[in-house]
């Protein structure tokens, strides 16, 4: 049937998201979700709107859910966009906001995606390698631009960059749009969006699939000045009205305003991943330092693809990158306690 495609979608090479396998009994540390379930009041708020409204559609301004992630972050409604997801909201920043003739920056080793919407929206792009300790170098961003976006904490390294590299880098680059893309940032970093009032060209987003434990419900945010979230609305209201539907707002809503579960989970996540990552030393492995809910590590000795085909065959998923640059390493989600201990135990049968 492609000879009724559009031309365009015929060289199109789209995201290939982590893999979901339906095995049973696995310990699944491929995909980043957060090990811990939501917090148990999100559980009330969706159950309480699990009712005949459901016939009625959604806020499409999703005032209630911007309302409580702006008053977390200490900002106003008029700087928080929302979305179906954090991807979503990338997407419409991408198609709202980078479409110029300068090109896009980010970084070579970084979020997949970021290639795929620039194919999507036809924008040229140029990548920064990372330096030879795979972080990201603020300087090597002081180019002509039509944009620049990077994970903080990048992603698969987990590496983060300090909030004062972050505002050197806007205070020299004035002309175009920042975007410090934060899925992790809740495990060891500090949000730029205390920035956001400074330099009206910072765009800063985050996700509930992560820390907030909202994988399943595919909700996503930014915060910026209201010129760009203007922008970002014309977009997604010339897409989609509602993209963020009844049930995910009541949970999103719940997930930000329980407060002592959130910080309660990321601090387990933090010192499993501390212990985690201080076990693969032992057992040989080059670790990079990490402030997301996963590791990022080789080992000297033993094939990276190798290594995973093993851990699969003992129920165990990885995820590796058959990429230049990075095809030695393994990308490791956190998992609880007894999952990384399986996990260890099993690596130390194999080294």
């Amino acid at each position: 049937m492609s000879r009724y495609w559009s031309d365009f979608v015929h060289n199109l090479q789209p995201y290939v998201p982590g893999e979901q396998p339906k095995i049973a009994n696995l310990i699944k540390l491929n995909t980043n979700e957060n090990p811990y379930g939501p917090s148990p009041k999100v559980l009330e708020a969706i159950s309480f709107d699990v009712s005949d409204k459901l016939r009625l559609y959604p806020d499409p301004t999703s005032q209630e859910l911007r309302q409580a992630i702006a008053d977390y972050y200490k900002v106003n409604t008029a700087n928080v966009f929302v979305g179906n997801g954090s991807d979503e909201v990338l997407g419409h920043i991408f198609h709202a906001l980078f479409q110029h003739e300068q090109p896009l920056l980010f970084p070579d080793i970084s979020y997949s995606f970021y290639p795929v919407y620039c194919q999507l929206y036809k924008i040229d792009y140029q990548t920064v390698p990372l330096d030879k300790n795979f972080q990201i170098d603020i300087n090597d961003y002081l180019l002509d631009n039509g944009g620049i976006i990077f994970p903080n904490p990048n992603a698969p390294t987990g590496c983060l960059v300090g909030l004062e590299q972050i505002e050197h880098l806007l205070q020299q680059n004035t002309e175009s749009v920042v975007v410090v893309d934060e899925a992790y940032i809740d495990f060891g970093g500090d949000t730029a969006i205390s920035l956001v009032k400074q330099y009206p060209n910072l765009v800063v987003t985050q996700t509930f699939s992560k820390s907030r434990s909202l994988a399943g419900m595919r909700i996503g945010f930014a915060v910026s000045h209201p010129d760009l979230i203007d922008a970002l609305v014309r977009v997604k209201d010339s897409f989609n009205s509602y993209p963020v539907d009844a049930l995910a707002s009541a949970a999103g809503t719940a997930a930000m305003k329980d407060r002592a579960y959130f910080r309660e989970t990321c601090d387990k996540v933090i010192e499993s991943r501390n212990k985690l990552t201080t076990s693969l030393e032992e057992l040989g492995f080059e670790v990079l330092p990490s402030a997301a809910n996963f590791v990022f590590t080789r080992h000297p000795e033993y094939d990276a693809a190798e290594i995973a085909a093993n851990l699969r065959k003992e129920g165990i998923i990885v995820r590796h990158f058959n990429k230049r640059r990075i095809d030695q390493f393994l990308r490791i989600t956190v998992g609880t306690p007894s999952e990384n201990q399986q996990l260890l135990s099993i690596l130390d049968t194999l080294i």
